[in-house]
């Protein structure tokens, strides 16, 4: 040692007993001072002593597999790959790192990231997780792939599906949260899915699989899915195939997947149609399914046949008020359908059908079918709480069904005061039935009602059962005269007569006395209402019953009439309607018949002049017959007519003698009969004015005498001359 260096041997020679005796310093000592040669011996021989002294021998003695090698076991990772490019050796990383695991698996774990550090990787990564898989280090291999793996190429795709399965078949929890953070995507998801679902993660499955088939086994496990997620999964499917998995579900258990069902049928009704829905639950008799599922959209749905199916499933689930509330609140079921399913369903609770009928005017029927199946409390529930006001056609369908009079006459009294008086009468008037509800609306009229449909009915009944009526019908000032009348026409048309009268019907009495010819009535009627269009209306031409009602009203109205202007109206009527010779007829009834009109100064002098105008022949008569006209105007008149002898005979009933001689002398011109005139009254101004005449006529000695009668010398001068 001290004159220079051993050599091979003598170094692996002089250690042997120095390493025994635990002296390893002095080996230290002499590798510095380079006092032996270094060999892959000598190396192997102070390793099981001092590692990291034998990799020093190894490096002088450039064993490169062993510089590694120690390089590996005492971490030193990064060194091997320097000292492999260094020396140029490529070293069996696979080799090495086995041997490194089975030694220490973390210093392993480390070497085998660090061979995959840079961008082309030291060693295969397969046969690198088949070191970890041999030492059954699945935890250590995940950590390493998931590094290794993290740029998920395409080309990794096995050993991502590799990483996946390990933790599957080891760690299913650690290969949910690797999906969930969805790293990779490049494994095979078929294979992956099967293996989700053998682990129980049913959601990573379902999420994997697109074999409908495959869905359908993993889906109807709802106790192991979240059940939002669950209901979202199906936005990813066809809807052929939520349909067919939703079929499933309920088929393999309806009572655990039912809820989860109706969730998915809810949230895509629109997209899975509605009806299709429907028909499913049906098709597994789930009404409870269609309940719940229709109630959730019932509220914004316009479709009857949704309305319907909800009512449906609502009375097979026993929900009854739920079906009250819908029957109640909707306006888009079909009333029809509704009525006789709620008919065949035979519910408890009739509440239902009474507000589809009552909203819907099935009352009648309503009332059929209550009664013939014994159920009338609830037809007492319907007109006392759910709508009185139809008492009317209640009333009525059980007239129909021949309900005891009795049973009426007390829900009628129950409901008092609350319904249409009117329409009850209806109802029981064209049942011939009005009789019926004669103590209630005579008890009505006790109390002091003043309906008028109250009072109207009784009369109907007073007048049907020949009861007073007329008497009814002239003092009673509340039944409604059209209605009363309209009611007597075909009855008793002289009643309806006296109702229209009570209420100045005009165009309705006018047409039952022309229908019935009871134009007596008529008249009377006319006569007292003095109503100057009124009688416009029936003296007109066009109306072909005037003739037989003048004759009434000459004959019989003004006849009876004690009331001046009763005259007045008629007789203007008759004037503003030009019918003279008609008027001629009126006034000779009244004038010259004994009445306390006969001597009525306006109506003698209408008559007359009316004669002049419209018959000259009965002039004369009305003049003699007649005292208390203004005869001088009347007389003019006549003139004025060229009625001279009328005229004449005017002026000589009054003794209005100076004019009865001129017309003699002027109109007549007639001197004899005025010479003979004069001498019947002998009046001085007769003979001065026939004296004129006579003079004017160049009867000098005529005219000389009747002045001598006249004692008028006024006139001498015009003698003398004509003489």
């Amino acid at each position: 040692l001290d004159q220079g260096q051993l050599n091979k041997y003598e170094s692996l020679e002089l250690c042997r007993p120095v390493l025994a005796q635990g002296r390893k310093q002095l080996l230290e000592k002499w590798l510095k001072e380079d006092k032996m040669e270094c060999s892959e011996e000598l190396g192997d021989m102070v390793k099981a002593a001092d590692p990291t002294l034998a990799l020093s021998v190894y490096l002088r003695a450039n064993v490169p597999n062993k510089v590694i090698m120690c390089f590996a076991e005492t971490g030193q990772f990064q060194k091997i790959v320097l000292y492999a490019k260094k020396v140029g050796y490529t070293p069996d990383y696979i080799f090495m790192l086995r041997n490194v695991m089975r030694v220490n698996p973390e210093s392993g774990a480390q070497f085998a990231g660090m061979l995959v550090q840079d961008e082309e990787p030291l060693a295969d990564i397969t046969q690198i997780v088949d070191v970890f898989m041999e030492q059954n280090m699945v935890q250590q291999c995940t950590a390493f792939l998931l590094d290794a793996l993290k740029n998920n190429r395409p080309s990794e795709g096995p050993l991502q599906t590799r990483l996946l399965e390990m933790n599957l078949m080891a760690a299913p929890q650690v290969a949910d949260a690797i999906m969930g953070n969805q790293m990779f995507s490049h494994y095979d998801r078929a294979h992956i899915a099967s293996l989700c679902e053998k682990a129980g993660l049913l959601q990573r499955a379902l999420e994997h699989y697109t074999d409908l088939y495959d869905i359908k086994r993993a889906v109807v496990h709802t106790q192991l899915l979240n059940a939002d997620w669950l209901v979202n999964f199906f936005g990813t499917l066809s809807v052929e195939d939520s349909i067919e998995c939703l079929k499933a579900m309920l088929q393999a258990n309806i009572r655990q997947n039912l809820q989860v069902c109706v969730q998915v049928a809810t949230k895509y009704h629109e997209q899975l149609t509605t009806n299709s829905l429907i028909d499913l639950f049906e098709s597994f008799k789930s009404f409870e399914g269609l309940f719940y599922f229709l109630g959730s959209i019932v509220n914004f749905s316009q479709d009857p046949e949704v309305h319907f199916k909800y009512i449906e499933a609502a009375c097979k689930t026993g929900q009854i008020k739920e079906v009250e509330r819908i029957c109640r609140e909707s306006n888009c079921y079909a009333p029809e359908r509704v009525k006789n399913f709620l008919k065949e369903a035979k519910l408890t609770d009739q509440l239902p059908l009474i507000i589809v009928c009552d909203r819907y005017d099935f009352v009648h029927d309503l009332v059929l079918y209550l009664y013939r199946n014994n159920l009338q409390k609830y037809i007492e529930i319907y007109v006392q709480k759910v709508n009185p006001s139809r008492l009317p056609v209640v009333v009525g369908g059980l007239l129909d069904v021949d309900c005891a009079e009795d049973i009426i006459k007390n829900l009628i009294l129950v409901v008092r005061g609350q319904f249409n008086t009117d329409e009850l009468v209806e109802e029981v008037e064209k049942r011939n039935r009005l009789k019926l509800i004669l103590p209630w609306l005579e008890s009505r009229v006790h109390e002091g009602s003043v309906e008028p449909a109250t009072h109207n009915a009784l009369a109907k009944i007073y007048i049907d059962s020949n009861n007073n009526a007329e008497r009814f019908l002239r003092e009673n000032q509340y039944y409604d005269s059209k209605v009363v009348g309209k009611y007597c026409e075909k009855r008793d048309p002289h009643l309806a007569c006296v109702a229209y009268e009570r209420g100045n019907c005009d165009r309705e009495l006018i047409a039952v006395c022309n229908e019935n010819s009871l134009f007596k009535s008529e008249a009377r009627y006319l006569v007292k209402r003095r109503d100057m269009d009124l009688w416009a209306e029936v003296l007109n031409d066009e109306n072909q019953y005037r003739r037989p009602l003048i004759d009434q009203v000459v004959q019989t109205a003004l006849a009876e009439t004690q009331d001046p202007e009763d005259i007045s109206v008629t007789v203007k009527a008759f004037m503003a309607s030009d019918l003279p010779n008609e008027l001629i007829e009126l006034l000779e009834k009244i004038v010259l018949e004994n009445s306390v009109f006969s001597d009525h100064r306006n109506l003698q002098n209408l008559l007359i002049l009316t004669a002049i105008k419209a018959d000259k022949t009965k002039v004369m008569e009305y003049i003699n017959r007649l005292d208390n006209y203004d005869a001088p105007d009347i007389a003019n008149i006549a003139i004025g007519a060229e009625l001279y002898e009328e005229a004449f005979a005017i002026f000589k009933k009054f003794e209005v003698n100076s004019s009865a001689v001129q017309v003699l002398i002027e109109n007549v011109s007639n001197l004899d009969r005025a010479y003979e005139f004069a001498e019947r009254c002998n009046e001085p101004a007769v003979w001065s004015q026939l004296g004129k005449a006579q003079l004017q006529q160049k009867m000098v000695k005529e005219a000389i005498d009747s002045f001598i009668k006249a004692d008028d010398p006024s006139a001498y001068l015009d003698v003398v001359d004509t003489a």
